[in-house]
């Protein structure tokens, strides 16, 4: 609930309040009960002022926001004084400060005898650190008697400040309350009265300790005790559904007093804040004026008012005057001393201890009936956020923590083994390696060699075609040997070869063939030529193989992390989900070295050129060598045709060229080579002296078209075999050897593992604990309409 809805929540209800209170005239203090409780209250409502108190009573306002109201002021403003006047009861009364922890106090107008009922409720620990389950703990018996209520409370408080101490012993104890001989200066558990009888307003409060301006030598707390007490105060008026009951003495200089500045940093505009003007009758002579503008709401203007009130003197009570005797006495000051007497009718009614409790009850009341709907939907909301954060805990450790485990292993087995296998999913274990796959298989086929059936100095001047056959089989990829049209570096790197490859031009390749002559026939050259050039690109497959392996073992070593984590994240103290961690990104390593060691072997093997795939081979040979002889003859026929523009250039007038295509044709139909057009006469045998080389290249190129698709194919699967599905195979008996959960020791291991972490343990106990008083809430909030 946002502050500004909170807000627009409470100021309805304090314009109502506003409205409706009745004049002051209408009050008969000789007749009206203590406290002067508000008749125009309706049963509804006062069933709704029980509800909000036994919402406090569950220490629900540690989750959400209720209605009360915060009575603060000054040391000495007159605090106590006002507190015993609404409810009938004299507080302790001791040198320093009195009030040392807050005092929650409820009234109910009931038909019954009077009585007060006392309790110690425990919201924090003896470190000041919240318990999470607030403690109601009855303290003593119920009084029937007002002049047992003042030693109660002291010995109650003297039970708080002391928290080491059983709360039983101060009930019986005879020592006097003696602040020195107190564990704490101050401490936030409070004591809650609940006060019920004919007499009594239907009103409830919580008086908070007085601001400290200064304090002694002989203090304990010493300037601590300062910041602890504004600390403690604020805790309660910060919140938006507080209304501020702010005391200020009227014997004390107004800017002297810091509780008004502590309520005007909270609530700034005056909103929330009721303004009280206590010890009227200690004002000095000729100043009273002063503070009528407080009453007229001119100075220092609230929504709600200043009201101003007079309590009994120390020496009426001393004389042990009555409550009733002092209202009387409050209304004969207001009606014959001035100037409160000569105000204006309207100002009245913000004279009178009377006038000041129907105010705080009416507005009380309205503001809980305003807040009760939002009331219920932060419950409703709290509760179910409590529910879902207790469920997202892991269960807490079991009885059988062995059995536990060795499930979790099995489970998480279960898994490996089913994402190894491959699962529906776009980020799963074998979809995210496939691209890898293609990239490698690219790095390989980026390293064929890139023969030239010409010259070396032709370079740049004679561009080579792509072949279609290989167009056609593997698609639009870069294949740096069929084109020197495209651009090598407009290609993604994944699509190429490191470096730039090296061409490989016909002189290059005839050079070698004759070098490598011994004892070969005329017209033929030593296989070792072939091998030679082989050698050359297989040597390239190492690193694309072993980045391929390393980068799969990335993706394994990671997504078997994550496994690991969702399997064992949440039990224990997190030892076991490190150890298995641990042996199983050893075991991967161990998968890994093995597939690096397949694949030395692959790259061992492809060393000796080696198919059986003599049809596939073979055809591979030959359309190499028709591509590299047509790329040849259309080499040759544009150096015939530059020849011929080169000649006709020179001469006078153009002649006709016979170029002897007909006389070929003619006579290949003499010797029986029928069906054979122009068109083919570079697929013919040629007897030229680079031939040879021709052959040679054809060769080399055919058989890395094999070995490159073998290979291509092999590492992948070696990987796979090795790295991938290998992960799954011996791992479940490294879990069980390395973790030792199945020897002797087991079961003391296994209950080490299995130890909760202090965290998780705190954080399940604050949320069971949160969600019980919640629940408990629930069950109060849905009870006022029954």
């Amino acid at each position: 609930m946002t502050t500004s809805h909170r807000m627009a929540t409470m100021e309805p209800s304090i314009s109502v309040a506003v409205e409706f209170l009745p004049a002051a005239t209408s009050q008969n203090p000789m007749t009206s009960g203590v406290g002067l409780s508000n008749v125009q209250l309706s049963r509804t409502r006062r069933r709704m002022l029980d509800l909000v108190n036994r919402l406090h009573s569950t220490g629900v306002q540690v989750d959400i926001d209720l209605p009360q109201i915060a009575v603060i002021g000054s040391q000495s403003a007159g605090k106590s004084s006002l507190i015993e006047s609404i409810s009938g009861i004299t507080l302790p009364r001791a040198a320093g400060t009195c009030t040392r922890c807050p005092t929650e106090i409820r009234l109910s107008k009931t038909t019954t005898a009077w009585q007060c009922a006392v309790y110690i409720r425990t919201l924090t620990d003896a470190k000041g650190q919240a318990i999470g389950q607030a403690r109601n703990e009855a303290f003593g018996d119920i009084i029937t008697d007002k002049t047992k209520v003042e030693d109660r409370i002291r010995r109650a408080q003297k039970a708080i400040l002391n928290p080491s101490t059983p709360a039983k012993r101060f009930l019986a104890s005879n020592d006097e309350d003696d602040r020195d001989d107190s564990e704490l200066s101050f401490s936030s558990n409070y004591v809650s009265l609940q006060i019920s009888g004919p007499d009594v307003a239907d009103l409830s409060f919580v008086d908070l300790p007085g601001l400290i301006a200064s304090v002694s030598s002989s203090s304990k707390g010493g300037k601590d005790d300062i910041t602890l007490v504004e600390n403690l105060v604020t805790t309660y008026i910060k919140k938006e559904n507080c209304i501020i009951l702010l005391t200020v003495a009227c014997e004390t200089d107004f800017e002297n007093q810091g509780a008004h500045r502590l309520a005007k940093q909270y609530d700034p505009q005056g909103k929330r804040t009721i303004g009280v003007l206590t010890k009227p009758d200690r004002i000095p002579t000729g100043e009273e004026p002063n503070w009528l503008p407080f009453i007229r709401n001119e100075k220092e203007p609230l929504v709600n008012n200043w009201f101003c009130v007079k309590q009994p003197s120390s020496n009426d009570l001393k004389a042990n005057l009555t409550w009733e005797q002092a209202r009387k006495r409050e209304d004969t000051f207001f009606s014959s001393t001035a100037p409160w007497c000569e105000l204006d009718s309207v100002y009245q009614k913000y004279l009178r201890t009377g006038n000041l409790v129907d105010r705080l009850s009416l507005i009380l009341s309205d503001l809980i009936s305003k807040r009760l709907p939002q009331i219920y939907y932060e419950l409703e909301e709290n509760t179910s956020n409590a529910r879902r954060d207790l469920a997202s805990l892991p269960p807490p450790p079991s009885d059988n923590p062995h059995t536990e485990i060795a499930a979790l292993i099995h489970k998480f087995m279960n898994e490996v083994a089913k994402h190894v296998e491959g699962v529906p999913h776009a980020d799963g274990l074998l979809q995210l390696i496939r691209p890898m796959h293609e990239s490698f298989r690219i790095d390989i086929r980026s390293t064929a060699p890139i023969f030239r059936p010409f010259e070396k100095k032709h370079d740049g001047v004679q561009h080579i075609h792509r072949a279609p056959f290989l167009v056609n089989e593997e698609g639009e990829i870069w294949d740096g040997e069929e084109s020197d049209v495209e651009d090598y570096d407009a290609y993604p790197r994944r699509q190429r070869s490191s470096a730039h490859p090296r061409k490989i031009f016909i002189e290059e390749v005839m050079q070698r063939a004759n070098d490598a002559i011994t004892r070969e026939f005329p017209g033929r050259h030593p296989f070792v030529v072939q091998k030679t050039f082989m050698d050359e690109f297989i040597t390239k497959w190492e690193s694309p193989a072993q980045h391929l392996c390393a980068a799969v073992h990335r993706v394994m070593s990671d997504y078997i992390k994550k496994l690991v984590s969702i399997h064992f994240g949440n039990f224990g103290q997190g030892h076991l989900e490190q150890r298995i961690k641990t042996i199983v990104h050893q075991h991967i390593e161990q998968c890994r070295n093995t597939a690096e060691e397949k694949i030395n072997w692959l790259l061992q093997l492809e060393t000796r050129p080696f198919s059986l795939n003599t049809h596939y081979f073979t055809d591979y040979r030959n359309k190499f060598l028709t591509y590299f002889r047509g790329e040849r003859q259309r080499y040759d026929q544009s150096k015939l045709a530059l020849a011929i523009n080169q000649y006709y250039q020179r001469q006078p007038t153009p002649a006709p060229v016979d170029y002897g295509i007909e006389k070929v044709m003619s006579g290949l139909a003499q010797i029986g080579l029928t069906g054979i057009s122009a068109g083919d006469l570079h697929k013919l045998p040629s007897s030229g002296p680079l031939e040879p080389a021709m052959t040679i290249m054809a060769d080399v190129r055919a058989y890395f078209q094999v070995a490159y698709k073998r290979f291509a194919d092999n590492v992948p699967l070696a990987i796979d075999q090795e790295l991938v599905c290998g992960v799954e195979v011996g791992l479940l008996n490294a879990l069980y050897d390395q973790l030792g959960i199945n020897t002797p020791e087991g079961q003391e291991i296994c209950k080490d593992l299995a130890q909760e972490s202090p965290q998780i343990a705190d954080r399940r106990a604050d949320l069971k604990k949160r969600l019980e008083r919640l629940e408990i809430a629930q069950k109060e909030l849905l009870a006022i309409g029954s």
